[in-house]
């Protein structure tokens, strides 16, 4: 039973594993949450433990795995670039060595469906990492799932984005391809319930949903359910690598992650999931349902300080929006403290200005005043301090760490939403460094090319507005001790 069993969840601030933490919690375990920033998973508000521990890093490996009787293993290195197969392989060696000495009496591992007919890179790294950890003494149960129907799924976000972003589109020959999507709930439902199911240990099982459904079939139904009408018209000559590039320029799925996902479409990804059903019966979504569900859920969100990727307050409540942001970012480094670094931070916009090209924030704001908006005419509430919900010129505090982040909502006119991002980090007495990132989710093709025409002008725009922040931070003394 799970009360008394102690567990930790490797790649708690992932996709999966930041749903599947608190229904632990939830159902009587013993939680310890870990990933590579232990203060990501804090700002969660979990109740539980949360640690810092990197499978690539093995000395940091230990302590997470000390006293735990089930490890759920839920990393992988998709997103890492060409030689993700390799850093899954040395990841999954150095967690089982690792939880063979810490005694751990089981792994969980989710994996993915594997085709009959071969298999893409992605979908073959899964399946080395499940093979590799299965390597050691310890029982390993591993799931094989394909799509997964959430919001932040990367498959669901694809879905999303090319139904609100083109009413018609032009597709390659795998969205005939058949899979059988399964709920996130559903997904969820059958790991937590794992570690109470003994005669589970040491097998693999593939889950799905109940429904078998061409990728085409799964557009036309999310299109239907946000009240969307959507032409599709095939083309034999889109390759999946040429599929892969179409998508960059129309989603806002991270390249490294949709490229892999999608040449694993060439294939049918179907399920025999009798055995898993077996041993735990519970009842399946449908794709329709599953798609509602996870929209109810992500509108009923609770919003964190901290920022996360497609936090509906950062996308400004709007489902249409894309999940994931384009992103510019740019770091620089000040001879002052944090105290003081912090201060110069706290003290943007307003009469002071945003420290670098104070016309073009100026010219922004007149073309929104032009169009509507409310342009730069609100100011701010005072002029060294901040706090939620404070305006900043066309900007919203959306969340304060005092001393470490400031994050902004804009409130701008935008074909899609845009949030600013500015983080400080001490690097000694009187060294400290500033990170800008500022991040836009698109609405629509007209969201896509504003990202597009104005990149070049928000890297240069945010680059200096970091040094001329950390520039400040190490000149003005009025901004000391404020």
């Amino acid at each position: 039973m799970s009360e008394g069993q102690h567990v930790l969840v490797l790649g708690a601030s992932g996709y999966v594993g930041s749903h599947l933490v608190p229904r632990l919690i939830e159902r009587g375990f013993r939680v310890r949450a870990s990933a590579r920033d232990a203060e990501v998973l804090e700002a969660r508000g979990w109740d539980c433990e949360a640690v810092a521990a990197d499978a690539l890093r093995p000395e940091t490996l230990a302590p997470a795995l000390d006293g735990i009787d089930v490890a759920y293993y839920l990393v992988h290195s998709m997103a890492a670039g060409r030689d993700f197969a390799e850093r899954d392989r040395r990841a999954a060696d150095n967690f089982r060595a690792a939880a063979e000495a810490a005694g751990v009496r089981r792994i969980i591992y989710l994996g993915g469906l594997q085709a009959e007919d071969g298999a893409s890179e992605h979908l073959a790294s899964r399946r080395e990492t499940g093979e590799h950890l299965r390597a050691g003494p310890i029982p390993v149960t591993e799931l094989r799932a394909g799509i997964i129907v959430g919001a932040g799924s990367a498959d669901f976000e694809v879905i999303r984005d090319l139904v609100f972003h083109l009413p018609a589109m032009t597709t390659p020959r795998w969205v005939r391809s058949r899979t059988q999507p399964i709920a996130l709930d559903d997904l969820v439902e059958y790991l937590v319930r794992l570690p109470e199911v003994e005669e589970s240990a040491g097998r693999t099982f593939d889950v799905a949903g109940s429904e078998t459904l061409s990728y085409a079939d799964l557009i036309r139904t999310f299109a239907r359910v946000v009240g969307r009408r959507v032409r599709i018209v095939p083309l034999p000559v889109l390759t999946p690598r040429l599929s892969s590039y179409w998508l960059d320029l129309v989603t806002s799925v991270p390249a490294k992650v949709a490229r892999p996902l999608i040449d694993g479409l060439r294939h049918d990804l179907l399920a025999d999931d009798a055995a898993i059903r077996a041993l735990i019966p519970i009842p399946l979504h449908g794709y329709e349902d599953a798609v509602r569900a996870a929209l109810e859920a992500e509108a009923a969100d609770a919003v964190t300080a901290r920022w996360a990727e497609g936090s509906l307050v950062l996308r400004r409540y709007r489902r249409d929006v894309a999940f994931y942001s384009k992103r510019a970012t740019a770091y620089a480094e000040a001879g002052a403290s944090v105290e003081r670094l912090w201060a110069a931070v706290a003290a943007v916009g307003g009469s002071r200005g945003w420290y670098y090209l104070d016309w073009l924030w100026e010219l922004r704001g007149l073309l929104d005043r032009l169009i509507g908006g409310v342009g730069m005419r609100r100011g701010r509430r005072q002029s060294l301090a901040v706090r939620v919900g404070d305006a900043i010129d066309f900007w919203r505090v959306v969340g304060v760490e005092p001393g470490k982040r400031l994050v902004l909502v804009a409130e701008m006119r935008l074909p899609g939403t845009a949030s600013l991002d500015l983080e400080v980090e001490p690097l000694g007495p009187e060294r400290s460094a500033l990170t800008v990132t500022a991040r836009f989710h698109p609405a629509g093709v007209l969201g896509l090319l504003y990202w597009y025409v104005l990149w070049p002008v928000h890297g240069r725009l945010f680059r200096g507005m970091a040094r001329a922040i950390c520039a400040a931070a190490g000149s003005a003394q009025e901004l000391v001790g404020t």
